[in-house]
This record gives structure tokens, C-alpha cells and sequence, in this order.
């Protein structure tokens, strides 16, 4: 009988080529577990995450779900998944889940955190997770930025495909800023993200934050609909999917 599970899983992006199978590479997440489950079930396994992180993005809790017909329990999955997947790869849970289930279309809401260190060097053992960027940022000229970008907009601006023909409209719920010490944390909540479009939104943070835009200019770049308008991408390794809701 074939069965729907879900699992939450966390991993260390730092040397995969991103969340989603490609053909031309054989380190993506999706990839390493679909192998797994494969040899566990002996059958062709598609697993769904709930969204696609890019290379070098890491994930405290993404959610994915696959269909398939074994009589293992669902720890006994959880441990033999563990058992054989990559080190920097690790299943959280594993729980049987109805029929419709599906881990990106029924998700309703996502956080992303990026980590940024002002200081004058990383710690060592936190280097490949965090974004060295060793400047001080006005964190109050930040969150007069962000405060443009809540709400529902067009962020075709913040999306780096640029030839993307679906609606680039999302709404961007809050952005949260936390700092600890010499580090930036901030959290992105929405019901949904474009490509690179939280990093190319930290990127224009920063740059506000470093006194080379204003704030007010978060609408013009709104309004714009042109990825030109907006900030850098920030690099990959600060990123984290943090948590999905359903």
C-alpha cells in the first residue's frame, strides 16, 4: 500500500549544488535522499521539498514528503535514512501523513534567517554560516527600509530570474532584526520567496545599513519591477531556512 510521509530534515548546504535534482550534478539534497529511500524501498522514490534552497544554502527545518510502499515503521525510515545519508544531511522526523499532503503547495508560510558578522573576523568553527561582511551597519536605517518592504508587492525586483513569466507578488509578512554581540541576525516571514529573493533583500539592507542607499528608495526599487534597481546578492553561506508553516 502505498503511503505519504513527511519528514523535517536540516543540512549543511556549504558542498551541495542546492536543494533541487539536476542532471549535470549529483550533489543536491533531493538527490542524496531519493537515493536512500530508493535502495530502501527498492523503487523509484520522488521526494517534495518545500521549497528549493540554492547552492550553499543550509536549512534548520525543511520539509519534504514522498510516497511509498514499505512496511518499515516510520522511526525505522527516520533511522535508516540517518544510517545512510551523508553526515551533513540529517532527518529530524518522519510521521505518515494524509494522501493529499504536499510539502511546498499546502505550505502557507516560511521564515528565513541571515546571519552577518560586523565584527573583524569570524569565529572559526561558525565560518561557513555566517556572512562575513566586518562592517558596522546602522540597524535603525534597516528597519526604516524594511518597514517599505512589508506587506504585498511585486519583488520582481528582488528575483534574479529574470525571464520568470509566473507573478513575481508575494507577501512579505515581517522582517525581524536581532543583534547579538557583533553579529545581525534578520528573519524573513512571507507566504512565499522568489529566487535569490532573500539574499538580493539582505544585499539592499546592507547597503542601506552602510549608508550607500536610503531607505525611502525601497520603493522606488519596488516600483521599478527591475532586479538592476535593487542591491548585491548577499552570498549563500548566511542563509537558513529556518521554519515552515502549514
Amino acid at each position: 500500500m502505498i503511503k505519504n510521509y513527511r519528514m523535517i530534515l536540516e543540512y549543511d548546504g556549504s558542498r551541495y549544488d542546492g536543494w533541487q535534482k539536476q542532471g549535470n550534478t549529483e550533489q543536491t539534497i533531493q538527490g542524496k535522499i531519493e537515493h536512500v529511500l530508493e535502495r530502501m524501498m527498492g523503487q523509484a522514490v520522488e521526494v517534495h521539498g518545500s521549497g528549493r534552497t540554492d547552492a550553499g544554502v543550509h536549512a534548520l527545518a525543511q520539509v519534504a514528503n514522498f510516497h511509498g510502499d514499505t512496511r518499515l515503521k516510520e522511526e525505522e525510515i527516520m533511522e535508516y535514512l540517518n544510517q545512510y545519508l551523508p553526515e551533513d544531511i540529517r532527518v529530524k522526523t518522519v510521521e505518515r501523513v494524509a494522501e493529499r499532503f504536499h510539502s511546498r503547495l499546502n505550505a502557507q508560510e516560511k521564515t528565513y534567517l541571515y546571519r552577518i558578522e560586523m565584527g573583524e573576523k569570524k569565529q572559526v568553527f561558525e565560518r561557513k554560516y555566517i556572512y562575513g561582511l566586518f562592517k558596522e551597519l546602522d540597524i535603525e536605517a534597516m528597519e526604516r527600509a524594511a518597514s517599505f518592504l512589508t506587506g504585498e508587492h511585486d519583488f520582481k525586483s528582488f528575483c534574479a530570474n529574470r525571464k520568470m513569466k509566473k507573478s513575481s507578488v508575494r507577501v512579505l509578512k515581517r522582517i525581524d532584526f536581532e543583534q547579538q554581540g557583533s553579529r545581525l541576525l534578520i528573519r524573513y516571514t512571507g507566504n512565499g520567496f522568489l529566487y535569490n529573493m532573500v539574499r538580493i533583500l539582505t544585499g539592499t539592507l546592507v547597503e542601506v545599513g552602510l549608508g550607500q542607499r536610503k531607505a525611502e528608495e525601497m520603493k522606488e526599487i519596488l516600483n521599478a519591477k527591475d532586479r538592476n534597481g535593487a542591491g548585491f546578492t548577499a552570498p549563500p553561506e548566511g542563509l537558513f531556512l529556518e521554519q515552515v508553516r502549514y
